[in-house]
């Protein structure tokens, strides 16, 4: 399970190093292959192989109407890639460009996948997070007790 945040930089190629921690993790359990993908909240999903191919069956074998502007999102944005032998991952242009990354980004561990998002867009989703109790699912109220 992953979690904890990481600020990191995108290089002049728009890769990043993926924390020594996260890395070592992947590669013990032979998940060096990597499934970047857009988010419909404006940033980007980054998930081992093995965990995207379970979330894009049950994506793909969903028949509910609402499903197709996931399934658009999701899918049709997802890029396979590898870590290079210096643990870094490129994000393709056009994924940095939907989620507005720049130079600093994000790395949150999410559980089984995680989020990259732009420095600054990261702030203010923590700045609008500070009232979490008001956002509590139904069942999950007394998580923060």
């Amino acid at each position: 399970m992953f979690q904890g945040t990481a600020t990191l930089t995108l290089d002049a190629k728009g890769r990043f190093a993926i924390p020594a921690l996260h890395r070592e993790a992947l590669v013990r359990t032979g998940e060096e292959e990597l499934t970047i993908t857009a988010h419909p909240d404006g940033c980007l999903l980054l998930y081992p192989r093995s965990v995207w191919q379970q979330v894009q069956e049950k994506l793909m074998r969903s028949t509910i109407q609402d499903a197709q502007r996931l399934k658009r999102i999701l899918n049709g944005n997802a890029r396979d890639d590898r870590m290079d032998s210096a643990g870094r991952l490129l994000i393709a242009p056009e994924l940095r460009k939907l989620a507005r990354l720049e130079k600093k980004i994000v790395m949150a561990g999410m559980g089984k996948r995680f989020e990259l998002w732009d420095e600054a867009a990261w702030e203010r989703q923590n700045d609008l997070s500070v009232d979490v109790k008001s956002l509590m699912p139904p069942g999950l109220e007394d998580l923060l007790q």
